[in-house]
């Protein structure tokens, strides 16, 4: 069993590095909320053998990164106890290993590649990285149609990390060298490496992130249409989770695209006011789908200059 010293850990480590999920997993039944805690706090001990390192080699963080594949799966004692308390929540949820080796994979992705020529090879690497999270939550809430809920879970795995690239361009860049944005869709729009390197926004740049924007707020509509699949007392949780992430689109948009003098963010009290909003419609409404048209700032009309910016790709999940 779960010790409460390691949710408490756990808790502790979602509420300090991930602050828009925490808010919405507080509202999560205590049933699926405790094992959510150790899930973040796995993902994100993960991503830090990558993200923040502290002189390692790349040979280190492979080491340690196939130390953490080995005890997640239970294959040898963890040496900490979140990978340890991940490691039985795995096997109560049968989180299935094929999801824990896309999340790995992954990081050690993050190890050395830096930027993505398409679309398509960024989403290989989110299904590691986003989609596989999405499912493992699926797993721990029990959801008896899973079969109906995983490819929504997975979209809105996508969406939650398209968003966050999308809010990070110069974070990535400055903190970890690293370019989100699809080498395709800067050269459709005549953006260059260096451009952002100088980060200059332009005309040419606001097209490709509305692009990208317009992409991604598609994996939301797949996404959020699968709310409905989850059990009764996850859904609300999930739905307010969305209209959070895909709120940063609105805060992208009143910066006229610049995200790269600076990175934006949702205040507490914007995240109040949505989760009053949400909350009210939800009282009156149980349809994840038509609440989220309600609240979220994601249009679900066309754009006019559908060539410019509608992407050719679009993900079918």
């Amino acid at each position: 069993m779960v010790a409460d010293e390691q949710i408490a850990q756990s808790k502790a480590i979602q509420r300090q590095t991930g602050k828009t999920f925490h808010f919405a997993t507080r509202l999560l039944p205590e049933r699926v909320r405790e094992a959510t805690y150790v899930l973040y706090a796995f993902f994100r001990l993960a991503d830090e053998v990558v993200d923040d390192v502290n002189g390692e080699t790349p040979e280190e963080q492979r080491a340690q990164l196939e130390a953490f594949r080995r005890q997640a799966l239970g294959e040898e004692p963890a040496d900490d106890p979140v990978l340890a308390a991940f490691a039985e929540l795995r096997d109560r949820y049968d989180i299935p290993d094929s999801d824990v080796h896309s999340f790995i994979d992954a990081m050690l992705a993050d190890i050395e590649k830096s930027r993505y020529a398409t679309y398509e090879e960024l989403e290989r690497y989110m299904d590691g990285s986003a989609a596989a999270v999405g499912r493992m939550m699926t797993a721990v809430m029990e959801t008896e149609e899973a079969e109906k809920a995983l490819p929504h879970a997975t979209a809105l795995g996508e969406a939650f990390q398209m968003s966050n690239f999308l809010r990070d361009v110069r974070e990535d860049i400055v903190e970890r060298d690293r370019i989100y944005l699809p080498q395709t869709t800067l050269a459709e729009h005549g953006v260059s490496e260096a451009q952002l390197q100088r980060f200059e926004t332009d005309d040419s740049f606001r097209a490709a992130m509305e692009a990208e924007l317009h992409r991604t707020e598609s994996l939301y509509k797949n996404g959020v249409a699968g709310i409905k699949y989850l059990p009764q007392d996850c859904q609300f949780a999930v739905l307010l989770a969305a209209v959070l992430y895909a709120d940063h689109h609105r805060l992208i948009r009143r910066r006229n695209y610049d995200v790269l003098s600076a990175t934006p963010s949702l205040s507490t009290t914007r995240k109040v006011a949505l989760f009053v909003k949400t909350r009210w419609h939800w009282q009156w409404n149980k349809d994840p789908e038509a609440v989220f048209r309600k609240v979220s700032t994601v249009s679900y009309r066309e754009p006019s200059n559908r060539g410019a910016e509608r992407p050719d790709h679009m993900p079918v999940r």
